[in-house]
């Protein structure tokens, strides 16, 4: 569901206060998901008629076809084990952080006691975060190439080969300055064949394309792009500052890097390494919103309108699953943020005789 005109108090939470007040419950937390997802009245996934009755368990069954359909059944949130008061308070934390939250520190705040229950909850929240249909990149367009890794012996830049991933970045550069949004993504090498592609799925046709003097980019011009070619090497010739020739993508990258090392001290695997690079892109490209509950409220909808991202779909290497052992001894999973309300604790505290 996308709301034109969406406002604060009404579509989305204005503070902390507000949104703990809006969603005490999980009964809150799921009626607000059904709004998301079905604004005019119920529509069955299967064979897309309008209409339908709530059974006892709180999902819908199509007057039509007469399928059952959960309210999470098809999201984000289909077959979740954690409470959806942790989901929202999680999706919370990751919009309204300036700088985004880390997996360990999900874990401390919200009391989860697993860190690889908090960790699958963000990698599933930044793999919705690429809205279909989004507009393309246009105008005056800067693109080129970094790596993102640790640091290695021998690597010291250009385009060698090493552990690091090779990442191409775009960012719009505005008039007279300032830089617009921005798009990154893993390729496995600078040539032709990966670089086009990208150009094409990211950035408007009739746009300047802006890159240095790579062979690469050579041929982007007959795919309908004015390509502005600064070589470095006659700018090192004529004595002028090369950082200059490109600083949008210079700028995204190094801010990119940072955020890396600081929110996530740099432990990022390389195969998990497109999530990362997709939410610092949904945050640049958000990051003059008026509101963090607007950016929370947009969080939600991407994740409503979402396939379901299993465990198995995240991890690097999965293995076969094997047969369920008997029962542990439940934990891992957090508790559920609907608690009935304290009694001040601080003003009835027990003595020190009645505790002992």
């Amino acid at each position: 569901m996308q709301i034109d005109h969406p406002r604060g108090g009404v579509h989305y939470p204005r503070s902390l206060g507000e949104f703990q007040s809006w969603f005490a419950t999980d009964a809150d937390c799921l009626d607000f998901l059904e709004w998301l997802r079905w604004p005019d009245g119920f529509v069955c996934t299967r064979c897309g008629n309008v209409g339908g009755w709530r059974v006892a368990d709180g999902s819908f069954k199509c007057t039509g076809c007469k399928a059952t359909t959960a309210v999470t059944a098809g999201t984000l949130f289909d077959r979740r084990r954690t409470p959806l008061t942790v989901w929202f308070q999680a999706c919370w934390e990751f919009a309204t952080a300036k700088d985004g939250i880390s997996a360990l520190a999900l874990k401390r705040t919200l009391q989860i006691g697993s860190y690889q229950t908090a960790w699958a909850m963000l990698h599933r929240l930044r793999a919705v975060l690429i809205r279909p249909g989004r507009e393309l990149l246009s105008g005056q367009v800067e693109v080129d190439e970094t790596y993102i890794g640790g640091e290695e012996a021998g690597l010291a830049g250009g385009r060698a080969r090493g552990k690091k991933a090779l990442v191409v970045v775009a960012v719009e550069v505005m008039s007279p300055k300032g830089f617009g949004r921005c798009r990154m993504r893993i390729i496995p090498d600078g040539s032709a064949s990966s670089l086009h592609p990208f150009i094409t799925d990211n950035i408007a046709v009739g746009s300047t394309v802006i890159t240095d003097g790579w062979n690469g980019y050579l041929g982007i011009d007959k795919a309908g792009y004015t390509h502005d070619r600064r070589s470095q090497r006659a700018a090192k010739a004529l004595g002028e500052d090369i950082d200059k020739l490109l600083p949008g993508v210079h700028r995204i990258a190094s801010l990119a890097k940072r955020w890396l090392l600081s929110t996530h001290q740099g432990a990022v695997n390389t195969e998990h390494l497109t999530g990362y690079l997709d939410e610092f892109c949904f945050r640049f490209n958000r990051r003059r919103s008026r509101s963090r509950g607007l950016v929370f409220l947009r969080v939600l909808q991407l994740a409503v309108g979402h396939d379901p991202v299993r465990y198995r779909e995240l991890i690097a290497n999965p293995t076969p699953k094997k047969a369920p052992p008997a029962p542990p001894v439940r934990r891992g999973h957090p508790p559920s943020l609907d608690r009935p309300r304290a009694r001040r604790p601080w003003r009835h505290a027990p003595s020190k005789t009645e505790a002992e």
